[in-house]
Parts: structure tokens; sequence; C-alpha cells
């Protein structure tokens, strides 16, 4: 019989004013942003952490399993641009000529116009399952990564803490165990009108064979003239998670009593 390989959970607290998670945006003029990680985007963060170029093989990554907690769901920002040439000149087309040059667009055109959507104070809990080898090694690579790390788009840097450790179990378990990671003031507003309660419900999103919802998103590529995706399966789910607050015996709960700084977040 083979030996069963052990296997460990890392756990990344993905937050940041501004984060992106595109899959398959569609035109170029138009990046959209999924609602949650992708796994796309967790295996190319983990993959520059690693120091892989966009042409190293990512099996070993992609074959990880992946959990997604949405412990603050932020709000969608749009980014607005317009692109001119400084010269007044016309823009250039996708098309080129015989020599390999840009063609001007026809009719001419001055102005490009583009937008970017981004969360804002969005924070997810992203669980990685693997080979505890493997996941051990990741985890030193996310503390002392050889590329900067960014959530989704260059630009979106990420706050720390990212890596949380290791953690024994299944990705439901361990996601369903770890303290809400919300913002401070998020936890404490929402413990005001619950009474401090001892668990929140949030909502999940876990790789699952079974699972009815198919994404596109499983990267085979990053290399940037051949990027290829596969799907994989997932399933939702809303997992009991410890808020970390403590009830405060002075504090009338959902009660109706009066708290004249609750509007201020304080």
């Amino acid at each position: 019989m083979t030996p069963r390989v052990p296997t460990s959970v890392l756990l990344l607290r993905l937050a940041a004013p501004l984060q992106s998670w595109g899959d398959r945006s569609s035109p170029l003029n138009r990046r959209e942003t999924r609602p949650e990680p992708t796994k796309s985007g967790v295996v190319g963060l983990l993959a520059a952490a690693a120091g892989r170029s966009r042409y190293a093989p990512l099996d070993d990554l992609t074959d990880l399993a992946l959990g997604i907690r949405i412990d603050q769901p932020g709000s969608i920002l749009r980014d607005y641009h317009t692109v001119s040439d400084y010269r007044g000149q016309p823009l250039l087309s996708a098309a080129v000529t015989a020599k390999g040059s840009q063609k001007p667009t026809s009719p001419a055109k001055r102005t490009h116009i583009t937008q970017r959507f981004y969360l804002q104070d969005a924070v997810f809990l992203a669980a990685v399952e693997g080979p505890q080898e493997l996941i051990t090694t990741l985890e030193h690579a996310v503390r002392h990564p050889a590329f900067p790390l960014a959530l989704g788009r260059r630009s979106c840097a990420p706050s720390q803490p990212l890596a949380l450790g290791q953690r024994s179990g299944s990705l439901e378990d361990v996601l369903r165990e770890e303290p809400w990671q919300a913002a401070r003031a998020v936890r404490r507003r929402w413990g005001r009108a619950n009474g401090d309660a001892p668990r929140v419900r949030l909502p999940a999103t876990l790789d699952d064979p079974a699972g009815e919802e198919v994404r596109d998103d499983v990267p085979l590529s990053f290399a940037p003239a051949g990027r290829a995706f596969t799907t994989r399966r997932t399933r939702h789910t809303y997992l009991e998670v410890p808020t970390g607050l403590t009830p405060d015996p002075h504090r009338p709960g959902n009660t109706g009593g009066h708290d004249p700084f609750a509007l201020l977040g304080w």
C-alpha cells in the first residue's frame, strides 16, 4: 500500500485598499473583476512568491485545492480612463503592416476609452491545501517573495499580514475555525448590532469535484503569448466562524440600548 502523503493547509489573508480578480474580460478596454479571488490569481501570487517565470510549469500549484471565505465583501470601484496621443496623432489600431508596424485607426480615432473595475476595502481568507512539503515551501516563499506580490493586478499591493501560517484539517474545517478577518471597525459595528455574538455566518467557495458550478480560471500557462486556462468545479456554502469579539456585560446587546457613537463606527 502506498503511504499517504501528509497534507497541510496554508492560510492567506487577501486584503488591500484595492483588489481586482479578472478571469476572461473582453474586450480589452473593459477589465472587470470577480467578487472574490480566482484560482488563477492565487496561483499567480504563489508562483511570483516562489520566483517562477511566466513559462514555468504550474501543475503542482494548480493541483492544490483552494477555498475562499468572504470576510468583508467590499464594494466595486470603476476607474475611467481616456487615452490620447500627446502629439495629436490618430491612435494606432491592432492591425499591422507587412513590415510589422501598427496601422493608424481608420477612420481616425483620437481618443480611446478604457474602464477598470476593482474591489475596494475587501478582505478574503484563502485556504490552499496540498502536500505538506510543498505548502511549507510556499509559506516561506510568501513570507520572503522573490517577486513583488499583488492581488490580481500589479497595482494592488496586499496589506499585512498576508500569510497566517499552516493549519491541519480539511479546507472547510480550517475556514470554519479561523477567526473573522474583517477590519476592526466592521467587526465592532457588527458586534454592536448582534450583541457580540461568538460566531458570524460567512459565505465560502470550495474546490469540489462534485460541485455544481464550473469556473474557467485554472491556469495552464502564464506565458504572455500563450496564456491558457482550464476549468474546475466548485461549491458554495456558509460557515459559522468565530468573531473574536468579547461580550461587554455593561453594554446592552440588540435590545434597543442607546449608543451615541454607533453611526461613527466606534
